[in-house]
C-alpha cells in the first residue's frame, strides 16, 4: 500500500482517463460530471458502493421499543420517514393523529405527505442544519422523542438530546450495508471518487486485498477523507476546497494538472 498522505506528491500527478464515481448517475443529464467527461475526454462511471435495506420487524422488536410510547418524532431523511411507517404497518401500529413530527428540512417534511395528510398534523421544520432542528426541540421539551434511524448515522442528534436531558429513544429501523461489487474491475480505474466513511469501508469489504498503486482516491467531507486516510491508503482530492467547492470542482483541478 502506499504511505499514509493528504498532499500527494508529484510522481502520483499521472494522466486521468477512467473515473469511478461511488454514487447513482445523476438524473439531470446537465450534471457537472458530463462536463467534466465531456471537457477532458474522460470515461466516468457510476456505481453506489453501499444501500440501504430494512431491518426486519422482528430485528426491530429485539430493540423493545414502544412507538406508542413516545410523543415526537425526529426525521432526518426520506429512508427514516419510509422505514417508520414501514415498520408500523407491519406492526399494525396506528400513529395518533396528534404525533409531533420534527424534520431536518422543508423537503422531509414535504416527504411526509407520502403517509400522512399534513395540513391535518403538528410538523416543524429547519431549513437544512441540525442546528436549526435543535432551536426548535428546545420549544417542546416535555415531548418523549422517537429517533428512527441508521445503523450508522452522525452523532450531533443523539449528543445533543443527551446534553440537554431531554426523553429520547434511538430506533434502528434500517441499514447502510455494502453493495456487491464483484463484478467490478477495480483497478481499471485512474481515480475512485468517495462520499462517506460507508463507501470506503464497502470498498475493502469488497476487495479485502485492494492495493492501492497508481489509483488516485478523492473524498467529499473530511469524515470520508479521514477514513481513506485510517484505512492506510493515499487521498489525493479532497474536497470542499476554497476554490472548488464540489467534487468535480476539485477533480477538475487535479485532472488539469495531471493531464497537461
Amino acid at each position: 500500500m502506499n504511505e499514509t498522505s493528504i498532499h500527494p506528491s508529484e510522481n502520483r500527478l499521472s494522466s486521468v482517463s477512467r473515473l469511478l464515481v461511488t454514487q447513482s448517475r445523476p438524473a439531470d443529464e446537465k450534471s457537472p460530471y458530463f462536463d467534466l467527461a465531456n471537457k477532458y475526454k474522460l470515461q466516468i462511471d457510476f456505481r453506489p458502493f453501499i444501500q440501504i435495506q430494512g431491518v426486519s420487524f422482528k430485528d426491530f422488536r429485539r430493540q423493545k421499543i414502544n412507538i406508542l410510547g413516545h410523543t415526537a418524532i425526529i426525521f432526518t431523511s426520506r429512508n427514516a420517514i419510509d422505514h417508520f411507517f414501514r415498520i408500523c404497518q407491519e406492526g399494525r401500529v396506528e400513529v395518533p393523529a396528534d404525533m409531533k413530527y420534527f424534520c431536518i428540512s422543508e423537503q422531509t417534511a414535504n416527504y411526509l405527505q407520502k403517509y400522512i395528510v399534513i395540513r391535518k398534523r403538528k410538523i416543524f421544520s429547519g431549513t437544512k442544519t441540525a442546528t436549526e432542528l435543535f432551536d426548535l426541540i428546545k420549544k417542546h421539551k416535555t415531548e418523549k422523542f422517537l429517533f428512527p434511524c441508521s445503523n450508522i448515522r452522525r452523532n450531533d442528534i443523539p449528543e445533543f438530546m443527551d446534553t440537554s436531558g431531554l426523553h429520547f429513544t434511538e430506533a434502528v429501523m434500517y441499514e447502510t450495508v455494502p453493495t456487491d461489487l464483484s463484478d467490478l474491475d477495480i483497478h481499471s480505474y485512474d481515480i475512485i471518487a468517495f462520499f462517506s466513511p460507508s463507501g470506503v469501508s464497502s470498498l475493502l469489504s469488497n476487495f479485502p486485498e485492494f492495493n492501492q498503486n497508481g489509483t488516485r482516491l478523492a473524498a467529499f467531507g473530511p469524515t470520508t477523507a479521514k477514513a481513506i486516510i485510517d484505512a492506510g491508503l493515499t487521498l489525493d482530492i479532497e474536497a470542499p476546497l476554497p476554490n472548488a467547492p464540489s467534487m468535480t470542482g476539485a477533480l477538475e483541478l487535479y485532472i488539469k494538472k495531471a493531464n497537461n
